[in-house]
């Protein structure tokens, strides 16, 4: 027995982050919601306070607004987290140099420290850039997102495939699927989290 086809490979195909493009207001809820958190959380791993962690993530997605058309027609540049990532570590550089200013006036050295500890290159993947839960919270939140567009079997066919890791053959038989269906439904839904998280890799 094989499953029907997810919801999602119908009118749900375009990706929120392919709407970007046209100013859909509905597609940058769902970034600002989607990735916020994380830029909010690069802040404040960087020694940002909470209000400049704020600050940092409206300066983020406002220079997003304005370079989003050039990300996606240069999906070669990789997963959008990694884009994004490029963004907020210039706009970290930005606010530590205008506090280095400040504090050079005034004799100190903090902010100076700080902006020299930001490497010069740093992959989208490094665990220093985003810490394990914090990548495992993007995950969920996407996965929330995209729940709804799978049928129930398909949705639990890439759950224990993939989540809880069991065996293809285990998860066929307590489905009553084939093992190729198990297959397909996690290559389904992992392409599906894959465009909702703007990853071209």
């Amino acid at each position: 027995m094989s499953l029907s086809p997810s919801l999602s490979d119908g009118k749900t195909s375009s990706s929120w982050l392919s709407r970007m493009r046209q100013r859909d207001p509905q597609a940058w809820r769902r970034l600002t919601e989607l990735y916020g958190p994380l830029v909010y959380h690069w802040g404040r791993h960087h020694g940002l306070s909470a209000e400049d962690a704020s600050d940092l993530t409206q300066e983020v997605f406002s220079a997003v607004a304005g370079a989003i058309e050039r990300f996606l027609h240069s999906p070669e540049q990789g997963t959008f987290r990694g884009w994004l990532w490029t963004i907020a570590r210039n706009k970290l550089r930005d606010h530590f140099r205008r506090e280095t200013d400040r504090e050079e006036a005034a004799g100190g050295t903090e902010a100076w420290l700080r902006l020299s500890s930001i490497p010069e290159i740093w992959s989208d993947e490094s665990q220093d850039v985003t810490d394990l839960g914090e990548l495992q919270r993007l995950f969920r939140r996407a996965l929330d997102r995209v729940r709804c567009e799978f049928e129930d079997r398909t949705w639990q066919a890439f759950w224990l495939s993939t989540v809880e890791q069991q065996e293809t053959d285990d998860i066929a038989k307590s489905l009553g699927l084939s093992a190729n269906s198990v297959r397909q439904a996690k290559s389904r839904v992992l392409r599906r989290l894959r465009r909702e998280l703007g990853d071209f890799s």
